[in-house]
């Protein structure tokens, strides 16, 4: 069987690697490494006529990110082989597959402590993206190539001025539950923004702009 370690290990932690490795031989998965794609983190296909289970995980992720969701995607995998479309995509059978492929990586010790911290508290109940996690999510990020230069929605000062990658500018507002109310300027309409979101600050509350 190919050992798909040495390649694997480019993109995540090398302990993790000819785990992960083992999984692509044992599962016949054609296991991808993507383009950066703005809407998911990685995604899974089930076979159809004929064809292999495929995962797909896209290439920007820092290591322990790539690690977890391709962790997500393999449990997606497992499950789909036990029940096929007979349970919801992200169920408790998908959850219990999900918390049993984590447990190896959590022995071995390849993910710092914060990360691990965060993982252990959302494996309790883990949901459809790790995106969805504030405390995974910011844990995360820490690990990103650009982490120093990030600026996030959290990050700034109430009532500032900013603008996400598509160049729509809003104000933000006070934060509800999990996310911040913001509103579009040119609109006025209320959106509710993740808290880790990348922007741009245009201008803080107290009318310095950056």
């Amino acid at each position: 069987m190919p050992d798909f370690s040495k390649q694997l290990s480019q993109y995540l932690p090398e302990a993790a690697a000819p785990i992960i490795s083992a999984w692509i031989n044992d599962t016949g998965c054609q296991f991808r490494v993507s383009r950066s794609r703005r809407t998911k983190l990685g995604d899974y296909t089930a076979p159809f006529r004929g064809a292999s289970h495929k995962i797909s995980v896209n290439h920007d992720l820092n290591p322990y990110a790539f690690l977890i969701t391709t962790i997500h995607e393999f449990a997606h995998l497992q499950t789909w082989k036990q029940y096929k479309h007979r349970v919801k995509p992200h169920g408790i059978e998908w959850k219990g597959h999900y918390k049993q492929l984590m447990a190896p990586f959590l022995q071995l010790g390849v993910f710092p402590a914060d990360v691990r911290h965060a993982i252990v508290q959302y494996m309790e109940n883990p949901a459809a993206s790790s995106c969805t996690d504030i405390h995974l999510y910011r844990a995360l990020r820490k690990y990103d190539e650009n982490a120093d230069e990030q600026c996030t929605i959290e990050s700034i000062p109430p009532n500032s001025i900013f603008a996400l990658e598509n160049g729509r500018v809003f104000e933000k507002r006070e934060k509800l539950r999990k996310r911040y109310k913001c509103v579009e300027l040119n609109t006025d309409r209320t959106y509710l923004i993740h808290p880790m979101a990348e922007v741009i600050l245009i201008k803080e509350a107290d009318g310095i702009k950056k």
